[in-house]
């Protein structure tokens, strides 16, 4: 089966500015002094150095390649721009017959450099993907559907309460000193003794004041 053979825009514009840049080359290495097969092999060299570089850098993005491209792409940019008329190519500066003797050299040193340059082919390492944890069994629990019943909580038995103490057996002689202590206690202050003030006149415990004082009432 046959292929139609169509033209590229893209290619036949890079071919036709391939050609003219290859001639200015041509032309300002005869215009420096170089001549016959020398004068065309400058051309080839400045375009090989470029394409070298452009691959380079296509694999691998290095700074040695971006400064051989930049190197390459000023010196072809360099030659369209002297024989524009910038320079006069029958008596060229002393600079430009330096710069084309010198690119041989130059030239070659950044074809090799680029020849040797280590790339780095090793794929990145794909992360191990995370272990996915496997899903835990539901345990069911069989729950009553009617509550129990809470237990009733007796109530507590009324503590009986405890027989009162008989009162303290008073001697008479005990009350007559206390009816004389309560008559000075009346002359002097206009008032009834009280238990505590008769508890500390007469030294006795606190209930026995209290029955005395209910005798003298």
């Amino acid at each position: 089966m046959k292929r139609s053979i169509r033209p590229d825009a893209v290619l036949v514009q890079a071919v036709i500015a391939g050609a003219l840049s290859f001639a200015h080359l041509h032309d300002l290495a005869q215009a420096a002094g170089q001549t016959g097969w020398k004068a065309w092999a400058y051309p080839v060299s400045v375009d090989l150095l470029l394409v070298a570089a452009w691959r380079r850098l296509r694999a691998q993005r290095s700074r040695l390649a971006w400064v051989w491209f930049v190197i390459a792409l000023i010196a072809s940019l360099g030659a369209n721009i002297a024989t524009a008329g910038f320079l006069d190519m029958e008596h060229p500066p002393a600079l430009l017959r330096l710069g084309v003797a010198g690119w041989p050299a130059l030239a070659f040193l950044g074809g090799t450099l680029l020849a040797h340059q280590h790339t780095d082919h090793t794929p990145e390492p794909v992360p191990e993907p995370e272990p996915v944890p496997e899903p835990r069994a539901v345990v069911e629990v069989d729950r009553p559907e009617t509550p129990e019943p809470a237990p009733e909580i007796p109530e507590p038995e009324p503590v009986p309460a405890l027989p009162k103490a008989p009162a303290p057996t008073v001697p008479p002689a005990l009350v007559d000193h206390a009816r004389k202590v309560a008559t000075d206690h009346r002359a002097r202050t206009g008032s009834e003794i009280d238990a505590a003030t008769l508890r500390a006149r007469l030294g006795v415990p606190e209930d026995l004041a209290g029955a005395i004082v209910a005798q003298l009432t």
